[in-house]
């Protein structure tokens, strides 16, 4: 494996970021959310233990043992369930895998970063505040920008995914379970030149 055996245990945190709830089901800010669902659908495992703050399971992802994370707090509250999974597990930031929804690409666009900013993402700027650093890894899937300046940036990223979004979208949370793999499996280099 390209990082190394960590003896015992959990060696990667995947978590993936969303809202809890059936009113945030399918909407842009839950693609982190979507993309766990399918790497825990894949592996046939459901993603239902109440831990960290987070709803999680424990699978095998590129040949790792992987700590696939579900925070429950809501999105800004996200480095909570990270950092303590983190702390728990001595996982560190570089091995922490965040997949995240990004407005500024277009919908169904993949990007990864082994590190960055939170680029206005409160989801992101929590886990930077709770990791006490920006030098984790994230897969964005790009969900598009707001249809016009005045549209209200928080109506649009909890709006449902519909019509041709939805499906470029889609599209894009299966390709991010591949990405996740190969992060594990290849590194970042593979991984980037093959989905970014």
């Amino acid at each position: 494996m390209f990082f190394g055996k960590k003896a015992g245990g959990v060696e990667w945190l995947v978590v993936g970021l969303g809202n809890p709830g059936d009113k945030y089901e399918n909407t842009r800010h839950n693609v982190g959310f979507m993309t766990a669902d399918v790497l825990a659908e894949r592996k046939g495992v459901p993603v239902q233990r109440l831990k960290f703050k987070a709803l999680t399971t424990t699978l095998t992802l590129g040949g790792a043992q992987v700590l696939l994370m579900k925070p429950v707090t809501y999105m800004n509250l996200s480095g909570e369930a990270v950092g303590e999974a983190a702390r728990f597990y001595k996982i560190p930031p570089e091995r922490v895998l965040v997949i995240s929804d990004d407005v500024s690409l277009p919908a169904g666009k993949l990007r990864i970063r082994r590190s960055g900013s939170a680029g206005g993402h409160n989801g992101l700027k929590n886990i930077i505040a709770h990791l006490g650093t920006d030098a984790f890894p994230r897969i964005k899937v790009g969900v598009g920008g707001k249809p016009h300046q005045d549209y209200d940036m928080a109506d649009w990223v909890l709006g449902k995914l519909s019509g041709e979004d939805k499906k470029a979208v889609d599209a894009a949370v299966e390709r991010a379970a591949d990405a996740v793999e190969r992060y594990i499996q290849d590194g970042p280099d593979k991984a980037m030149s093959l989905f970014n």
